[in-house]
């Protein structure tokens, strides 16, 4: 547990690193932070940082640099509610307005959100419509174009119609057809991505004609809301991120990339982290998921409580946290402002 005068050079040091992605020494805190203590207090207070894992030192003779650990307390001090509401960000009346401003389609809503926040911040902004948490299988119709082939119509609880023509590896009659679609209507109704999933692995557990046909085209439905799914994620930023320090070299954000370009696995994860109004922070080390152990996220939802959006900013560690809690929060704001009824 850290005293107040610790929290106080801890913030420091990460406010200054954030600003200028350089080791900082205790000498730069004296002189711009008013510390009000010694130089060889702050001395002291880095070494007890260093010995607890809230800062490291990369080289002997450079200054310190905050570690997961350290920015994991700084954000905690920015929303503690002891803290309270500080003074509000310029940027807080720039997303007012451009919202009071528009009147458009959600999707295209959902776009302009992506890249204001994305030129606000030069971090990648991500949006997720509120649907894509809530899209549950509603209907699943199968067509017979011939022996072999099977138009599959799948239509989930939001309205979204996918369609899909099947080739299966042995024919099928009419009535068998009749039957599969029956099985499938009773396994899938009201499942989502994850749990018809899970129906497609149990039926390949136990293989007969009949299963493997089904499991054939239950693996098609499941591709089919990916699709939908897929479609309500919208991000921006991709350049922004690029030009931060930690991401100078495209291999470095090569995965953190891909996983945006791929999307549902960023959509759950989003959808897992964010609820209920909150504003979530996850740093570094926090994240679970392959490509962000290397990069924060701050993400708020917004919508109604049964079918919730997110918007998030993706960006590094070192990212200005304080910011992007706030931008994020009165995007979120007005985008569930934009969408009542």
């Amino acid at each position: 547990m850290l005293n107040q005068r610790r929290r106080e050079v801890l913030s420091a040091l990460v406010s200054e690193y954030i600003a200028s992605a350089h080791p900082v020494a205790s000498r730069v805190l004296v002189e711009r932070y008013g510390l009000r203590v010694s130089p060889a207090t702050v001395r002291s207070d880095l070494a007890h940082l260093e010995e607890t894992g809230y800062v490291y030192q990369p080289h002997v003779s450079a200054g310190r640099v905050p570690t997961d650990g350290g920015y994991r307390a700084y954000v905690d001090g920015l929303t503690e509610p002891a803290a309270g509401p500080g003074p509000e960000r310029p940027e807080a009346a720039v997303i007012r307005r451009f919202y009071g401003e528009r009147e458009m389609e959600i999707s295209d809503l959902l776009r302009d959100t992506a890249a204001l926040l994305s030129r606000m911040t030069a971090y990648m902004s991500v949006v997720v419509a509120p649907a894509v948490r809530r899209a549950r299988i509603k209907r699943v119709s199968l067509v017979s174009l011939g022996p072999r082939q099977v138009l599959l119509v799948v239509i989930t609880s939001k309205g979204q119609v996918a369609k899909r023509f099947v080739e299966l590896d042995s024919a099928v009659s009419e009535d068998e057809l009749g039957d599969i679609e029956r099985f499938l209507a009773g396994a899938l109704d009201a499942l989502g991505t994850k749990e018809a999933e899970a129906v497609h692995r149990e039926l390949l557990r136990a293989p007969t004609a009949f299963r493997v046909i089904a499991a054939v085209l239950i693996e098609e439905v499941v591709a089919c809301m990916v699709e939908a799914e897929d479609e309500r994620l919208v991000h921006g930023g991709a350049a922004g991120l690029l030009s931060q320090p930690e991401f100078a070299d495209p291999r470095s954000a090569r995965p953190l990339l891909e996983l945006v370009e791929e999307g549902l696995v960023l959509v759950h994860a989003l959808a897992d982290i964010a609820s209920d109004g909150a504003t979530v922070v996850r740093i570094g080390s926090e994240n679970s998921i392959e490509g962000l152990s290397r990069a924060s996220i701050v993400a708020t939802s917004f919508g109604p409580a049964d079918s919730q959006g997110v918007v998030a900013l993706i960006g590094p560690t070192r990212m200005d946290y304080g910011r992007a809690i706030d931008v994020t929060r009165v995007a979120a704001d007005s985008l569930s402002d934009s969408i009542q009824p």
